[in-house]
């Protein structure tokens, strides 16, 4: 091989992995938040992740991109590894879309295909046309790119002996399929090149049908990679891909002459074919391992045990593998770490609750050990959310973002609230005071009613539906007419003598924080209302 045929493979090589990566990304646009949505809904059963690791592959044309996904979600403990599996199987069926693409002879049409994408990105009007016609770039690309590999390969065509070995022992092309897989980061770079190679004459069928379940087992080392460093949930996913591919592989090398012969059935070009036979594999893999994934999980939990629960301090499901692989997960990231910090703000309301009504003292550290997971939480999503802001987020996905990232403010200074308040118990223990019958009962009408204002926000967030925008005016608005009513009756109490000043302050000084959570809990549900509205065109409502 001259130095210039390795150039022009390599070169071929790297046209068709950008094509992948740019019509991955186009896709990806082009979804946009649904993607997210996606994810995050359609996972509850193994049948159903499967059809969303599908779905989710051909989106972003990235099996590997899926498992990462997988990987960081099941760290998280955003999926189950139940789940996970079913959206790992789906992720291999996925994958073959590519190869079927591949397998089309349209080759001859690469350039002006290139050229309608340009025209599109360009002068295209609408965003959903320039993501079309970058779309269309990299779909040509990932043609032009088999065209030069296949130009680069003609060398090897005095050289058969070199394959006839794969024929005769085909666990050797096992082991290539391996090798290449893991060295191009990419099974549809194995795919196509294989499929590059049989086109030219040089491959037989024999010998590159095993070269693709190679490709299978190769594939699994980006999920082994993303679980490095992470919890042993991460692990049993990464595991759970590399065994179910394996087991296949050897289930079907053990069929290999009759699996060959189906093949041979399904088309006589030998691209064709083996597209088909990377689909059949796939397929029929899942179709067999499917019925028994509940067993298949309890063998990956044996296998690598779990250690108990992760430690719940700092950010919990902010994986930054996730920026890169899908940027729609990583903005749901954000969203479930937000729900986990509303959580948090939500405990120490009830701490200061307890606090009053029980005098115990106790909570007060209660209160401010939780102050400083709000704050922690608060500056690494904010950390998180700028080097994801910095992704080449799509217009909606970016809107959402920065949706979230005023909705953390929020919780943030409901926290701070929450801490005042505290501080005013201390201060109210410190001096000896106390509060009238009177002053108690409306401090607990008023603190339960912000409280599930505040409450009801959180879970916005968590479901992302909005209840009617009516009610929580119509909650605010009484929330702040209280604010005023008990502040003029403890005036009224303070001039009849029935109420210390310093009894006063702190009691003035609670409602005001305690109408500052109602307004910052209806921001929360206005921002998750423009989130839902964001594809209506909906626009941001007034905030307080």
């Amino acid at each position: 091989m001259s130095a210039m045929t390795l150039m022009q493979l390599l070169g071929g090589v790297g046209l068709f992995l950008f094509g992948i990566r740019l019509m991955g990304e186009a896709l990806q646009d082009l979804a946009g938040d649904r993607l997210r949505r996606l994810i995050a809904a359609l996972t509850k059963t193994p049948v159903r992740g499967v059809l969303v690791g599908a779905l989710v592959t051909i989106l972003i044309q990235s099996s590997s991109g899926t498992t990462v996904m997988t990987v960081s979600f099941v760290h998280a403990g955003l999926m189950s590894l139940k789940q996970a599996v079913g959206v790992i199987m789906g992720a291999n069926i996925g994958t073959t879309v590519t190869a079927q693409l591949i397998a089309f002879k349209i080759k001859d049409y690469a350039l002006p295909i290139i050229a309608l994408g340009v025209a599109l990105t360009f002068f295209g009007r609408s965003k959903q046309r320039k993501y079309l016609g970058n779309g269309l770039i990299g779909f040509g690309l990932l043609f032009l790119g088999m065209t030069t590999m296949e130009g680069a390969m003609k060398f090897l065509a005095g050289r058969q002996d070199i394959f006839l070995a794969f024929s005769h022992h085909p666990v050797l092309a096992v082991l290539a399929g391996v090798g290449l897989t893991v060295l191009v980061q990419s099974s549809s770079a194995t795919v196509g090149l294989t499929i590059a190679m049989a086109s030219q004459g040089l491959l037989p069928l024999g010998a590159a049908i095993p070269i693709l379940f190679g490709d299978n087992i190769g594939t699994t080392i980006t999920a082994v990679l993303a679980s490095s460093g992470s919890g042993r949930e991460a692990k049993q996913a990464a595991a759970s891909h590399v065994f179910f591919n394996v087991f296949g592989v050897v289930l079907f090398m053990l069929l290999l002459p009759l699996f060959q012969r189906v093949v041979m059935l399904t088309s006589d070009d030998v691209a064709r074919q083996l597209a088909n036979a990377h689909t059949l594999f796939n397929v029929s893999n899942t179709l067999v391992f499917l019925p028994f994934t509940t067993p298949f999980v309890k063998f990956i939990e044996r296998l690598v045990p779990s250690k108990g629960m992760a430690h719940e301090t700092g950010p919990r499901f902010l994986d930054r593998l996730l920026i890169k692989a899908a940027p729609a997960a990583a903005v749901d990231a954000v969203r479930m770490e937000m729900v986990r910090m509303g959580v948090l703000a939500l405990e120490m309301l009830d701490f200061v609750r307890e606090a009053f009504v029980n005098d115990d003292v106790k909570k007060i550290d209660m209160v401010n050990e939780n102050e400083k997971l709000v704050n922690e939480l608060n500056r690494e999503i904010t950390r998180y959310a700028a080097e994801l802001g910095q992704a080449s987020l799509p217009a909606d996905l970016a809107s959402v973002l920065a949706l979230y990232v005023n909705g953390i403010g929020d919780i943030e200074r409901v926290g701070d609230h929450a801490q005042n308040m505290i501080e005013l118990f201390e201060m109210k223990q410190d001096q000896h005071i106390h509060f009238s019958s009177t002053a108690m009962e409306e401090f607990v009408a008023m603190f339960d009613k912000v409280r599930g204002a505040f409450a009801t926000s959180v879970e916005t967030i968590r479901q992302e539906t909005v209840p009617d925008m009516a009610e929580v005016d119509r909650i605010e608005d009484e929330i702040d007419n209280d604010e005023k009513t008990l502040r003029k009756r403890h005036i009224g109490r303070l001039n009849a003598g029935v109420c210390s000043p310093a009894a006063s302050v702190i009691f003035i000084d609670i409602l005001s924080n305690l109408e500052r959570i109602g307004d910052h809990s209806r921001n929360l549900v206005l921002g998750v209302s423009d989130v839902v509205r964001l594809q209506q065109g909906g626009v941001n409502r007034g905030r307080n």
